[in-house]
């Protein structure tokens, strides 16, 4: 019951930002305004009270006794659309995917995939999948806690990597460390707090030039076109302004919602905890947590624990992304989300999520903050040093969206005018567009794709 109630009131928080909670016609027309709730803008706003909790645990004369003992709260259209959402979710919770690792993925739908060894500078070995063509070279980066399987996993008709491919693209998906297919060190074990003691700076100092050297030499190409979701794109800023010689090794790089400046992020999940980052991170620290959201039996029962058994429950609380990026339920393609909730989160440092708390408090796109002593040792001042943005020289475009919860217009554009060589950016023509949909979308091949293929073919 605790559990069930702290749900509701993490989902309604979500909802309602830091604004006071309002009532009556006002909080219905509140819930149903706010993107997190499409499906309530569809029906009503008690679908968080109604649906989540009751729907997915009793018996359907059960629910209507329940229920129609308060006709207030009640839309008969709520069950109805509830139990369609449930039907074609648990429609396909056996789809043979869930269980395919990337390889057997890309095998099943008639591709030909490698996948190939690197190991960092710093000693951090990473895997990258390759689907292989004679064509120019494309490299995909996936965001915090994803992976390469991100760009597959929406299957042969709208996964970037196999629409690429049927271009006659060569592409390659990198991995950063951390994740679950890189998990290993020169000497180091997951087991060791010195393992998972980076950011995603290192991921953009380290990772991305051994990956990017690595594709280069095997597909004997002098350049690489570069698409970055999320975190993939952080981290290529971080390259392009940190190892300026890497600028001179592509021909564009394409950033699906940038992630730079967070001034202005709209998910009030992550602007009531940035404050607390450094708390928290030490916090972690202490109790010997540094891997968040790992991919492994224990995050599963967690997920369990908190959120029940209810398919519902699992598509609303299960995947914290969701609360995070906003909840398009129009974009959100049901039938494939056992899919994707099987091969996500693919795990990821606490480091990486402090580093970003602090660009939301700062409103800079810098370093890592150590505090002022560590500042002083590390840099050798009081501050972290910002990247700097007029560094980077490769031509960029820039697709946002205005529901994105993470990456903000205003930020985003903030980006653009910083940027040496920006030459293109591009609003996502769908208001409710959100993070993920940036590479799960249902229409990713009209809202995204259709652009995204004339640019790849100017450069």
């Amino acid at each position: 019951m605790i559990v069930n109630v702290f749900t509701f009131m993490v989902l309604l928080l979500s909802c309602c930002g830091q604004e006071t909670i309002p009532f009556g016609s006002v909080f219905i027309n509140t819930l149903t305004r706010n993107p997190i709730v499409q499906l309530a803008s569809r029906t009503s706003a008690e679908v968080f009270a109604n649906a989540v909790g009751v729907i997915t645990k009793a018996p359907k004369a059960q629910i209507a006794d329940t229920l129609y003992t308060y006709p207030f709260l009640v839309n008969r259209n709520l069950l109805n659309y509830a139990d369609a959402l449930v039907f074609e979710y648990n429609a396909h919770v056996n789809n043979e995917d869930v269980t395919l690792s990337i390889s057997e993925l890309i095998t099943k739908y008639g591709y030909s995939v490698e996948r190939h060894d690197v190991r960092t500078q710093d000693g951090y070995n990473l895997h990258m999948f390759r689907i292989p063509s004679n064509g120019s070279v494309v490299f995909l980066m996936h965001g915090l806690g994803g992976c390469a399987d991100d760009f597959v996993l929406a299957g042969p008709q709208s996964g970037l990597a196999y629409l690429l491919s049927k271009e006659g693209y060569d592409v390659w998906m990198g991995n950063a460390r951390g994740n679950k297919h890189s998990r290993s060190h020169e000497y180091l074990t997951p087991s060791d707090p010195e393992f998972w003691d980076f950011s995603w700076h290192e991921i953009g100092y380290y990772d991305l030039p051994a990956m990017i050297d690595h594709t280069l030499a095997i597909s004997k190409s002098d350049k690489l076109k570069y698409i970055g979701h999320s975190q993939g794109t952080t981290v290529f800023f971080v390259m392009a302004a940190e190892r300026e010689e890497y600028n001179d090794k592509i021909a564009l790089m394409v950033a699906l919602s940038p992630v730079a400046y967070m001034t202005h992020v709209k998910s009030p999940l992550v602007r009531l905890l940035s404050p607390g980052t450094p708390l928290i991170y030490e916090v972690t620290k202490s109790l010997g947590l540094y891997e968040l959201m790992p991919d492994n039996a224990l995050t599963r029962s967690l997920k369990l624990l908190l959120c029940g058994v209810g398919p519902l429950e699992d598509i609303l609380c299960s995947n914290v992304l969701f609360l995070i990026v906003g909840f398009d339920l129009e974009q959100l393609n049901m039938t494939n989300l056992p899919v994707i909730l099987s091969h996500v989160p693919a795990g990821s440092s606490v480091k990486q999520l402090a580093h970003y708390g602090q660009g939301v408090v700062s409103g800079e796109f810098r370093q890592f903050d150590f505090g002022a002593k560590g500042n002083l040792e590390r840099y050798g001042s009081l501050i972290p040093p910002k990247y700097a943005m007029d560094r980077v020289r490769v031509p960029v475009s820039l697709f946002y969206s205005d529901e994105d919860w993470l990456a903000h217009p205003d930020d985003v554009d903030r980006l653009y005018n910083e940027l040496f060589n920006a030459v293109d950016i591009h609003r996502v023509p769908y208001d409710q567009f959100n993070h993920l949909d940036f590479i799960f979308a249902k229409e990713f091949k009209r809202l995204i794709y259709k652009r995204l293929r004339k640019l790849l073919s100017l450069f």
